[in-house]
């Protein structure tokens, strides 16, 4: 599976009082650049919804390696790294200008209206095995 990628520019509301990206913001560059994954593939996640068809983060792990600052274009880097029954392992990379500054891993789990893991419907996991 190849990477998908999104740009995102550093805003002031992304940092705190030293310019340098507020560590939590990292978590919301990836939930953005998952979304515009599921998006360039096809997928809706209004119909998934009305379907009851859920997904939500299970596990987060990161790793930082050098600071993020105000004004700064990183580009965000995501592909799936595995796909099980009811699970999709994400791998994110965030660098700028070739530096690298961290790196994530999130498993998001397919679940019903009622909090409880359900498979990944065949057609959704057909289209992320792509």
């Amino acid at each position: 599976m190849t990477d998908f990628t999104i740009k995102k520019i550093i805003y002031y509301h992304d940092t705190d009082s030293g310019g340098v990206v507020y560590y939590a913001n990292y978590l919301k560059f990836f939930e953005e650049a998952r979304t515009e994954f599921f998006r360039a593939k096809g997928i809706n996640f209004n119909e998934l919804i009305n379907q009851q068809i859920l997904f939500c983060v299970s596990d987060v792990t990161i790793k930082y390696k050098a600071p993020a600052c105000y004004a700064d274009e990183l580009l965000v880097l995501t592909k799936i790294g595995s796909l099980g029954n009811v699970y999709i392992d994400f791998l994110h990379e965030i660098k700028k200008d070739g530096l690298f500054i961290c790196e994530c891993k999130t498993r998001l789990v397919c679940i019903d209206k009622n909090f409880k893991p359900q498979q990944i419907p065949r057609d959704i996991a057909g289209i992320l095995a792509i």
